[in-house]
């Protein structure tokens, strides 16, 4: 888990590096929106990464406490689906600023 943590951590200083780059070049460059797209598509990557994550620790801990409490079934799946819809919610949230800055 360490040596995955430390390649994505690699990965976002290394967009993070580039995308100044991105953006200092004219607006009309052909270059500038190519980098562009391609700092929108490793932001939205990013997101759902995240997104990916979150949801499956929810849901695996959502499951491990009803399995450990089944009388408390209800309130732990009412729980889990506020925190999935908040987690997705991030993302959607990402995707309207990438559409709005695109």
């Amino acid at each position: 888990m360490k040596k995955q943590a430390m390649c994505m951590l690699v990965l976002l200083v290394a967009v993070t590096l580039f995308a100044p780059a991105a953006f200092a070049q004219d607006s009309a460059s052909a270059s500038s929106k190519a980098l562009s797209g391609i700092a929108v598509g490793f932001g939205m990557a990013i997101a759902a990464f995240g997104c990916g994550l979150a949801q499956g620790r929810i849901a695996s801990s959502a499951c491990e406490g009803m399995a450990r409490n089944p009388g408390a079934a209800g309130a732990i799946r009412a729980a889990m689906i506020l925190g999935l819809v908040f987690v997705e919610t991030l993302v959607l949230f990402t995707l309207a600023m990438i559409a709005l800055k695109v």
